[in-house]
């Protein structure tokens, strides 16, 4: 019992359960002219009736829904537009700081209103 674990595509198994579906002969049949087990068939069965669309993702990776899709998307947008605000903050107050520091404000107020300033 020490044989290679077969990989099989998402097509391959779509397929394979359409065929079941469609034809007269037993899964026991359809599955040994796949070169494949019952339980195997019966298993992508359970999966694609519990998952539908989603079922056979590939590498262990979960296919996302339009949902998660458009949450995740959202999610890093909103981190991409959280780390351009920050950065924006940070350049705003280095520059408030900077400006403030500057002698020219005392001195423009020493020689004119600050009515004419504004």
């Amino acid at each position: 019992m020490s044989g290679k674990r077969r990989k099989y595509s998402e097509e391959f198994k779509k397929d394979a359960l359409t065929l079941a579906q469609k034809s007269d002969k037993k899964i026991h049949a359809i599955a040994e002219d796949l070169g494949t087990k019952r339980t195997v068939l019966a298993r992508w069965y359970r999966e694609f009736e519990e998952l539908g669309e989603n079922a056979f993702p590939g590498n262990g990776l979960r296919k996302l829904s339009r949902l998660e899709e458009e949450n995740l998307r959202l999610k890093n947008e909103l981190a991409d537009v959280k780390e351009e605000r920050d950065i924006i903050k940070k350049r705003c107050t280095a520059f408030q700081e900077n400006r403030s520091n500057r002698p020219v404000h005392g001195e423009l107020a020493a020689e004119q209103p600050v009515e004419k300033m504004c």
